[in-house]
């Protein structure tokens, strides 16, 4: 099974300590090591980015940044792991760098199973 990690924090918070970014690659190394890690990747500000939406049945494009988020989207991890319990301590382990690696940073590592190319929610 595939799972996604999405790490949400406050866009303000700045750029991470390097000290975090280093503990991050070693943990992408551990994840490489036992097979499991797909694929993983940061994002740029929301500022550079931009949406599109539909409202009121028109679509309406915009860019960034996003002033009305209280959180963005600041990473991602893609796992094939076989359970949700094993993905859960993937993201477990990654919010304890952050822990450890950048006090007072507040945020969540939200974790969600994958549809692969020929599923489909039933």
């Amino acid at each position: 099974m595939r799972f996604m990690t999405i790490v949400r924090s406050a866009e303000r918070a700045g750029p991470p300590p390097q000290a975090l970014m280093e503990a991050i690659a070693n943990l992408g190394m551990e994840a490489t090591q036992a097979g499991v890690l797909v694929e993983v990747g940061g994002l740029t500000p929301s500022g550079k980015g931009g949406r599109v939406r539909i409202e009121k049945g028109k679509i309406r494009v915009l860019d960034g940044p996003f002033t009305e988020s209280k959180e963005v989207i600041g990473g991602f991890a893609v796992y094939e792991l076989s359970s949700k319990a094993e993905a859960m301590k993937y993201a477990t382990k990654f919010m304890e760098l952050h822990l450890t690696h950048w006090p007072g940073w507040e945020g969540e590592a939200e974790v969600r199973e994958m549809y692969g190319p020929n599923e489909f929610p039933s």
